[in-house]
């Protein structure tokens, strides 16, 4: 991890495109601004931290909810006469 020490107003390049700036410190917080283009995702790391979350829970399929939906399926498709 790199550690760096910044002044109201100055800020941080990351390769290119991306540019974070000291906006306010007020406190004990510090605001940042960051600049980065529309294609990169920036995310709290909470925010981060639970998407990674949820695609991990949305990932692990619990083997009655499989065997529920391919009885749903079969059901479905010998209604409809097809094989």
């Amino acid at each position: 991890m790199l550690v760096l020490t910044r002044k109201l107003g100055e800020g941080i390049v990351i390769g290119d495109d991306i540019t974070i700036t000291i906006v306010e410190m007020k406190g004990g917080n510090v605001r940042i601004g960051i600049e980065a283009p529309r294609s990169k995702k920036v995310h709290r790391q909470e925010v981060y931290d639970r998407i990674v979350q949820e695609n991990r829970n949305a990932s692990h399929w619990n083997m009655v909810d499989l065997d529920a939906i391919s009885d749903n399926l079969t059901v479905k498709r010998d209604k409809n006469g097809k094989n």
